[in-house]
């Protein structure tokens, strides 16, 4: 037994507190290491309130986004613990990281856009629900998409679209892939004529208005599972049943499949929450997504901020104990959980066509770029499932509970006489940071 207590060394310092001997260890071990229950040595270092490892594992870039074998993040842990300093620590490293990923995926993503030809686009959206009054007040949008070189433009007149609301306007989001990493991404706003740079840095009040809404706020994970998903033939007709085709947009001849298996995963903690928590949490998450302070400000204009919580009590868990408990079954070490969880599942519908001239593979490309749009990454990630063959000119998905969203591909171009002014910003576009304040 001894043997398969040492395969974890980095773990086994982290639960002693052995902040000498984990500092010689990470010299020769992979900090991203996952011991039996799926925790690193970062998850363990949170869960059990060591501060100074914490600090250590992130100096040796210790990934802060991996879950555990139950599927929580580090920084989920570190809520429930509620130390302030280590979950800004952690968000800090986690903007890092997500930085610098996307600079390594940054080159093959620009040669990929050179690669296809270029196009122009049209996209329509549209949002349905089977509640009626509902239904009648969802909005719809064509996004209009203009490919040249490595640059893509993309005019939509939906900003937003999150918890049954939404915001209109005149929106151009512009992808440069020539550009410096810092001027790559801009978000123009037509209407009143300003834009704002996609920034790689945030701000110290940033970082902590985020913090705050942590800390204020469930600890969600949720996902769409697809262990089971299937797609099968749509059918027609009572006695005699044969497959269903469609034409989309008039032009493209499709085969119509009902997507089987699709469920949305949803668990829920609050353990670090008060009943006063409770009952603020709406109010925080509008004037967040409004762009507001989370906190009101003191006399002097400072916001106040969230302090840490009285740690939990110490579970005088032995390394022995953790390691040969039954995998996923180990005492809990931090905070005890207050849990939730639920699972919906969702029908969805795709019409496939070999007519249409963009292969899957290059719209995901084109995706990549546009995703930070919260509809967009949606189908990014349904397009990413193993489709059947051809190209989905429409898909069918549920967003929400009650909404379905229906993107179809209703015009496709290859062109070559795309302007360049196209993908720079106007004039007499002011500079405006604080316009998208999610971005």
């Amino acid at each position: 037994m001894s043997e398969e207590i040492e395969e974890y060394p980095l773990h086994k310092a982290v639960f002693q507190n052995d902040l000498p001997g984990l500092s010689k260890l990470l010299r020769k071990h992979d900090v991203a290491s996952k011991d039996k229950h799926g925790n690193t040595a970062l998850h363990l270092a949170v869960m059990l309130g060591r501060k100074e490892c914490v600090l250590l594992l992130l100096k040796y870039d210790a990934p802060v986004k991996v879950k555990n074998g139950l599927g929580w993040t580090v920084l989920s842990e570190a809520v429930s613990y509620g130390n302030r300093p280590t979950i800004s620590s952690l968000v800090r490293k986690f903007r890092q990281q997500s930085r610098e990923q996307m600079e390594q995926r940054r080159p093959n993503l620009v040669a990929a856009l050179n690669k296809i030809s270029d196009f122009y686009m049209e996209l329509k959206w549209d949002f349905q629900s089977w509640v009626p009054l509902v239904s009648r007040i969802l909005p719809s949008d064509v996004c209009k998409i203009y490919k040249s070189g490595a640059s893509i433009r993309l005019d939509t007149t939906l900003v937003d679209f999150s918890d049954m609301r939404w915001e209109r306007g005149d929106i151009s989001f512009i992808f440069n892939g020539d550009a410096k990493p810092n001027e790559s991404l801009t978000v123009l706003d037509n209407n009143s004529k300003v834009y704002q740079q996609v920034r790689y840095e945030e701000s110290e009040m940033e970082i902590e208005d985020e913090v705050d809404l942590l800390m204020s706020t469930d600890i969600l994970a949720a996902q769409i599972s697809t262990k089971r998903i299937s797609f099968a033939r749509a059918q027609s007709g009572w006695i005699f049943r044969e497959d269903k085709k469609e034409l989309v947009a008039g032009q493209y001849d499709a085969e119509l499949y009902t997507v089987h298996g699709l469920t949305l995963d949803s668990r829920k903690r609050r353990e670090h929450l008060s009943s006063d928590d409770l009952q603020k949490n709406r109010a925080i998450l509008d004037s967040f997504t409004k762009g507001g302070n989370l906190q009101n400000l003191d006399q002097n204009g400072v916001p106040v901020r969230r302090t840490s919580l009285v740690p939990p009590p110490e579970k005088n868990i032995t390394w022995e104990e953790y390691i040969n408990a039954e995998v996923n079954n180990y005492p809990r070490l931090g905070r005890d959980l207050v849990y939730k969880e639920s699972s919906k599942s969702f029908k969805a519908t795709i019409a496939m066509s070999s007519d249409f001239p963009l292969s899957v593979e290059m719209l995901l490309n084109v995706l990549e770029v546009i995703a930070p749009f919260k509809h967009f990454s949606k189908l990014r990630d349904f397009i990413n499932f193993k489709l059947p063959s051809g190209f989905p000119v429409k898909v069918e998905l549920p967003i929400l509970p009650t909404v379905t969203a229906k993107m179809t591909f209703q015009e496709f171009e290859f062109r070559n006489d795309i302007p360049n002014n196209m993908f720079s910003i106007p004039n007499d576009y002011i500079e405006d940071p604080t316009r998208f304040p999610d971005l």
